[in-house]
This record gives structure tokens, sequence and C-alpha cells, in this order.
């Protein structure tokens, strides 16, 4: 007997359309009650084939399987599933005498939460990119000297990730997230405690620098020697108040989600300005890492573990049924979230921190090089890149309809648009390699401020 010949494409796509239809499943509501009574009754999510039968789009539509002997020929007989935990669920509540009605609820043609993510992240990367240049350009006024330039240095370095910071960093995440993952039920809550304390400390640093730019009460108190405002004392209890508030209700997700996000973006917004990447080879190995990192824990994982879940779907969404989840996301409710249909979906779509905050830190150091070259092209790209990047995520996610590690599209639309902006520009070198300066003496200064020159000439390399 001769080899067997592969199946020609055209027959395979045949075969593949022919079963589409008989193998395609599609989430509905399977609504149980006690026979012959209207309550107690209880929702629970089923899978079926539309193919097969049409069920109705509301409960008052619905009705329960039937037929007798004179309709036999009629008779469509539909095959649904359940989760035999909400099986096991349903006899305990219900008992074993229940009556089901089955339906499918029509879906929103439009979920607003893409829009509500979108905007956060784009706001927040560019609010906090241009804050950074706003610090570098306070910075580069007010050295005059070198001894204030050797002060700043020593201060800057605590906040600047080198390329071997970068990749400790890397691997304490790895570990971290390894930890999280078998260790959940008692490392949450340090995580949860961790962000009470880093989101209240970063929402006071942000409203503190508008607070600061009112020029009405300004009324201070000494103590110990040093002045400090009035109002920024009932500043620091209000950041605290909002963090102990979300810290005791964070499992009231009709609002909980609200203070939530505001402490996330002020936490992400804090980091994104005060930490720095000297240069952009720092960006691309930082990048770079956490790309393969974020694949690795979502794609490859699934492989690994016991429940072919990746671990990066297990954390999000609180792994072996725990009902703490790790505040490290931004979280916008679906409208399905106040339906009967959040309970076959989940009801909040999330944005990692991280899907922020890293390209964030991108876009920080262009920003600052910005200020350094007196140019706003790569602030400005890059931001519209990351734009860029977060709609084709939600595009990948709307055409898989599943979960998509952000940074698979954020990382190469910010790199490769930076690295065209500087290659263009024929800066790739000092771009690359960051741009160090030292500023004039003040007599120096104040001589070019009667004859203008570029920012770019006003700095002296290193």
């Amino acid at each position: 007997m001769g080899p067997q010949r592969p199946l020609p494409i055209a027959a395979a796509a045949l075969l593949w359309s022919f079963l589409l239809p008989l193998t395609a499943a599609q989430e509905a509501i399977l609504h149980a009650s006690r026979n012959g009574l209207p309550s107690p009754s209880k929702d629970y999510c089923m899978l079926y084939n539309p193919h097969w039968t049409a069920l109705p789009s509301t409960l008052e539509n619905a009705f329960p399987p039937s037929g007798n002997k004179s309709e036999f020929h009629d008779v469509k007989i539909l095959v649904a599933f359940i989760n035999h935990k909400d099986f096991k669920d349903m006899k305990q509540t219900l008992g074993d005498n229940i009556t089901v009605k089955m339906y499918s609820p029509s879906w929103p043609n439009f979920d607003y939460t893409m829009v509500v993510i979108f905007v956060i992240a784009v706001f927040t990367v560019a609010l906090g990119g241009y804050w950074s240049g706003l610090i570098e350009l306070e910075n580069m006024k007010a050295v005059t000297n070198s001894e204030d330039r050797e002060m700043r240095k020593k201060k800057e370095e605590y906040f600047t990730f080198s390329p071997l910071t970068v990749v400790i960093f890397v691997v304490i995440c790895c570990v971290m997230m390894v930890l999280l993952y078998f260790f959940y039920k008692w490392l949450v809550y340090v995580m949860i405690a961790i962000f009470c304390i880093a989101s209240a400390m970063s929402l006071y640093n942000c409203l503190a620098a508008l607070i600061r730019k009112i020029a009405c009460g300004q009324c201070t108190i000494v103590c110990r020697g040093k002045s400090i405002e009035v109002r920024l004392i009932f500043l620091s209890g209000l950041c605290i108040a909002i963090a102990v508030v979300w810290a005791v209700f964070r499992n009231e997700d009709r609002w909980a989600w609200i203070l939530q996000d505001i402490l996330g973006i002020a936490f992400c917004l804090n980091l994104i300005k005060t930490l720095k990447l000297p240069n952009f080879k720092s960006c691309v190995i930082l990048l770079g890492l956490l790309l393969l990192y974020d694949v690795f824990f979502v794609f490859i994982t699934p492989f690994i573990t016991k429940n072919g879940e990746s671990i990066m779907v297990e954390l999000a969404a609180g792994p072996f049924g725990n009902n703490e989840k790790l505040p490290v996301v931004i979280r916008v409710p679906k409208l399905a979230y106040f339906s009967v249909m959040s309970v076959c979906l989940m009801p909040v779509s999330i944005l990692g921190f991280g899907d922020i905050i890293v390209p964030g830190l991108l876009i920080a150091y262009c920003r600052r090089f910005d200020v350094q070259t007196g140019s706003s092209i790569y602030y400005v790209s890059s931001t519209i890149a990351y734009a860029v990047g977060m709609i084709l995520t939600f595009v990948v996610l709307v055409l898989m309809k599943k979960g998509q590690p952000a940074l698979l599209y954020l990382v190469p639309c910010t790199l490769i648009t930076a690295s065209v902006v500087a290659w263009r520009r024929k800066e790739m070198k000092k771009f690359w390699k960051g741009s160090g300066y030292e500023m004039m003496d003040h007599l120096d200064y104040a001589t070019n401020e009667e004859n203008p020159v570029t920012a770019g000439e006003q700095i002296v390399q290193q």
C-alpha cells in the first residue's frame, strides 16, 4: 500500500466549512427554578449550538423543552452543556424537581469599555511622559554650577534604570509571578497592602503638584524646624482615606473599581514621571524582555500548568476560585456586568498597570530627549504609536475573542516608531546612548539670553 496523499487544501477547506456549523458553540442562559414554583430560581451559563436550534432572546419568551408523540417528527432536541460545579449547585439550591428555561440574550453591538480603557491608558502615558519632560526642563534651568550638577547626578542615580538593573528587575518579576501562582492566597494580601501604601503616596504626589500651583491657602505650621503647609496635611489625610476605603470595600464590585482606577492612574503616573531610563538601549532591553515575559506567561504556560490555563490569566482572574483579586489592573465593568450575561462573561475589562507603565517609561525618555534637543517629535510620535498599538490590541481582541498580552502590540509599535524617527533625524547614536548634558555657567547662560540659540546648542554633551 503506497503512502497516503495529503488532503487537498480545497477539500480540507470544504470539510471545515461543513463541520464548523456542527461544532460551533455559543454562550446562553439556563434559568432554573423549582417545578411548579416561581421562586427560588437561579441563572447559569450554558453552551449550545446556535446552528441547530434558535433560542429566544428574553426570559419571557423562553419555554421549557417539551413535546408529545404526535409532534415527534417536528421535535428538535436541544443539546446544551453546563459546568459540573453549576449542576451540583443547582441540585443543592433547588432540589431534584427542577424546571429549566433556555434563552440567549442579545449582545451589545459595541463594548464601550474599550473606549474608556483606551482614554485612560493614552491619557496616563501622555501626561506621565510630558510631566517627566517638565521635571527635566526644570532641572536643566536650575543647574548652574558643577556642585549642583554632582548633587543632581547622585540624586537621580536612585531612580535611573541601568541595563543591569533592567535585567534584574525582569528576573524579579518572573520570580514574583511564579510565587504568586503557588502562594496566591497569602501573597495577594501582601500585594494589596503594598498597593494601598504606594498608591496613596502616588496620589498625594500627583495632587500636591497641582495644589502647589494654587496661590491661595498657603498657611503653614512649624514642626521640628520644618514648615508644612496645612492644606498638604489635609491632602495626605484624604489620600490615605481613599486607599483605606478601597481596601475595606475592594470587593464591592458596583463602585470600588472607580477608586481602584483612580489609585491605579496615580500610581502609574508617579512611576512614569519618577523612574528614568537613561537611554534608548535600556528602553529596548526593558521592553524586549518584558514582551518575552508577557508572551511566555500568556501563551507558553498553558502547556506547563495542570489545568491548561495561562499563569497570567489565572492571576488576573484569581486562581483556584479565590475571590481576592490582585490590584494591578485598570478595571471597567462591562454592560453585561449589569445584565444576566454576567454569569457567562468576565464582568469587567482589564488592562494591567504594566501595559501603561512599561511603554510609558519609553515615552517619558522620548520627552526628556526632546527637551534636551529642543524638539517634540519623539514624544508626539511615540504617544501616537502607543495609541495605535492599543487600537491594534482591541482589534485582535474582538477578532479572536480572547484576552491578549497588550505588550505584544504596544512594544513593536512604540520601539519601531521611535527608531524610525531617530534614524530619519540622523540622531540614532545620540538617541541610543542617551543625551547627557552639562548646563553652561550662569554668566554664559545670561549671555545666551541676549543671543538666542536652540536648546540643543545650550547643552554641552558630556
